[in-house]
């Protein structure tokens, strides 16, 4: 059985290791990356805490950058001060944003001083998941079948997106107030759903995809016939407008413009990290790694 373990912040070590690497030629923007192309400087990128999708696709990122010659720093943070820092150009992007509702309120509130890069991935979607063989295959069915479930709704952290979804419109939409609503974290989460698959017991849990627990566990979602979990999302890029608009990061903003990733592929990279390597203290030989693997596909990213 795997075990699962979530990772939100990178190593300081790594993350001086490499800037030290990247600035030892000096800082007068004539340093070349491994490729020989000219260093373009420092880019910070805004990783939401816990949201495996965007701490996979900035690890990539940051690879890909630094290849380039750019010093990256990711910074992890819950959305609310992610999204603050990019108004103000504290981070320059994050990769993470869902539309059009689990992040709308974000956006809408710094839509003056933040701008869409475009849609990296269209397969995104929130549910409440259960073990393969739960004897209910929707929504409907739970309440009547909640014994069966320990009485309990497993979810992640309170302020999430989905965490409020599940409170203010699953809940009532589906009867479902007699049971207990647990949240914590994402990864305590987890730990739930891979005790529950050792034992072989039943267990609801609020997930979302794309996500590498898919692919690790026998899970399904129940079918939501009322859409109270909503419509698939997209998944963003999202910039500070004043530095999309600057012309010495055209050749970034661009390559985040064309950026796609669809879930198989993106399962793939999630599961190197999250599952291949649960106790890992640095992503990045893991992503060098998926990179070799995966050259075609990571070389037309900044064709």
């Amino acid at each position: 059985m795997l075990t699962v373990k979530s990772r939100f912040f990178k190593s300081a070590a790594a993350l001086s290791v490499a800037a030290l690497a990247l600035t030892a030629c000096g800082d007068n923007g004539s340093d070349e990356g491994d490729n020989g192309e000219a260093a373009g400087g420092e880019i910070t990128i805004g990783v939401f805490n816990g949201w495996e999708e965007g701490v996979a696709a900035s690890e990539l990122w940051s690879y890909i950058l630094e290849d380039k010659g750019y010093e990256v720093t990711l910074e992890y943070a819950d959305p609310a001060p992610v999204y603050s820092g990019i108004s103000t150009n504290d981070y320059n992007f994050t990769l993470d944003t869902w539309l059009p509702v689990t992040h709308a309120d974000y956006v809408e509130k710094y839509s003056d001083d933040i701008t869409d890069l475009g849609v990296w991935n269209d397969e995104s979607s929130l549910h409440l998941a259960v073990n393969e063989d739960a004897p209910i295959d929707s929504l409907e069915e739970l309440a009547e079948n909640a014994d069966e479930f320990n009485n309990e709704i497993v979810g992640i952290d309170p302020g999430a997106g989905l965490t409020q979804t599940t409170e203010s419109e699953v809940i009532p939409t589906y009867g479902l107030e007699d049971m207990e609503f647990t949240t914590s974290s994402t990864p305590a989460m987890l730990q739930e759903l891979e005790t529950a698959t050792e034992a072989g017991d039943n267990i609801v849990v609020t997930l979302w995809r794309p996500h590498w627990a898919y692919d690790a566990y026998p899970i399904k979602d129940l079918e939501d016939p009322e859409g109270a979990l909503g419509d698939t999302e997209s998944i963003h890029a999202y910039a500070n407008a004043e530095w999309a608009e600057d012309e010495a990061n055209a050749d970034i903003v661009g390559w985040l413009e064309n950026f796609e990733m669809d879930s198989e592929t993106l399962y793939s990279l999630e599961n190197e990290m999250f599952n291949e390597n649960p106790d890992t203290e640095d992503y990045r030989p893991i992503v060098e790694e998926w990179v070799a693997e995966n050259q075609e596909y990571v070389d037309g990213l900044t064709n």
